[in-house]
């Protein structure tokens, strides 16, 4: 019981506020679930494996035996290699979500949503099969496989767990990771050190995030360049490039906003009697105090942006001939110029990756 506290406590204290009614929801729902998931035991593992391979088409003992007898490999692994062993479709299906030269899929398979097929297969074959869509950073499938399954079905909850937080942290589904890293560090008996690490981390980075900060767009930036890594430049990738576009629109719209009352602060009209403050010049002064990363400057820029020009810029971005995406850079430059630096090469770098994407995916 002290230790279920202690735990508890400590998980508040990386959520937050957000982590009270986390925990006492969990609580009034499941009062036994703290410690309850553990990882099964390897040889009642195997003796569920070899029941269930006994029943295939043509079982070979000595496969089985040297499955079994790579202690070096997780039981996870050698439960996988053993449905690879008995059942076609699983080799394929684990063969094709390792292999990086594969496409990605954009559906669960078939094969793990059949009803017919034994629950400890299908559980821990899904399990196996999301885990290395999650390594491979196809969050999406990885997501909706693991959704169908529980982590009471499966032999390595903690994996269940540690790859569904994972996930959901990607795809940006701050609530469900949030549950997913609490249930990790609270519900599991024996969950290894460095899934409570990076459950850690998660909870801490989630705690910066902001709606609509500098951060936010960078975040679905990232994302953006991850699915046009995954040749998925569709309408999904298009809906979040559109997204960033309307939230760059706001922050030109501050930065002409800000350049435009700086431009009137003369001839003693600012509050602090006709001197503007340090680094708000009107667009060709140098800033006289440090500028914080986050804060939205105007030092050099031109002051007045074509916004309807710009979002078409950025929409059509990957599709423009060299000689006009140089040009689009250079209007690009121009208009990042009143950012910190350091938010200035996050959105040039942003441009030339979808450029560079969009070249790969034609």
């Amino acid at each position: 019981m002290k230790h279920r506290f202690w735990l508890s406590a400590l998980t508040a204290a990386l959520l937050g506020v957000t982590a009270v009614p986390v925990i006492q929801a969990q609580e009034r729902r499941a009062p036994v679930n703290f410690g309850a998931l553990e990882t099964a035991n390897e040889e009642a593992v195997k003796a569920k494996a070899l029941e269930w391979y006994k029943q295939t088409a043509k079982p070979d003992q000595a496969a089985f035996d040297r499955v079994w007898a790579a202690k070096e490999r997780q039981v996870l692994d050698r439960l996988a290699d053993t449905f690879a062993l008995g059942n076609a479709d699983a080799a394929k299906l684990l063969n094709d979500a390792r292999d990086v030269a594969v496409p990605a899929p954009t559906d669960v398979p078939a094969h793990l949503k059949n009803a017919e097929l034994p629950a400890f297969y299908r559980a821990n074959l899904g399990l196996a099969y999301a885990r290395s869509l999650s390594n491979r950073r196809v969050h999406e499938e990885a997501l909706e496989v693991l959704k169908n399954i529980k982590a009471e079905d499966v032999v390595d909850p903690n994996a269940y767990l540690f790859h569904r937080a994972v996930s959901e942290h990607a795809l940006l589904l701050k609530a469900d990771a949030g549950k997913s890293v609490v249930r990790l560090l609270t519900d599991s008996a024996d969950s290894p050190e460095r899934y409570k690490t990076v459950g850690a981390l998660i909870l801490l980075d989630m705690q910066t995030w902001k709606e609509k900060d500098l951060g936010a767009i960078a975040r679905k930036m990232d994302n953006v360049e991850r699915r046009l890594d995954l040749a998925r430049g569709g309408p999904q990738t298009q809906k979040i490039q559109k997204e960033i576009v309307s939230r760059l629109d706001e922050l030109i719209k501050e930065m002409e906003n800000q350049a435009k009352n700086s431009s009137q602060c003369n001839g003693g009209s600012c509050p602090d009697g006709g001197q503007p403050k340090p680094g708000s010049g009107n667009g060709g002064g140098e800033a006289t105090a440090p500028m914080q990363d986050s804060n939205i400057a105007n030092n050099g820029g031109k002051g007045t942006v074509d916004i309807a020009k710009i979002r078409k810029m950025a929409e059509g971005f990957g599709k423009l001939p060299e000689r006009e995406r140089a040009k689009v850079l250079q209007e690009v430059e121009d208009l990042t110029r009143g950012l910190s630096l350091t938010h200035q090469e996050q959105y040039r770098e942003y441009f030339r990756r979808v450029a560079e994407r969009s070249v790969k995916n034609d």
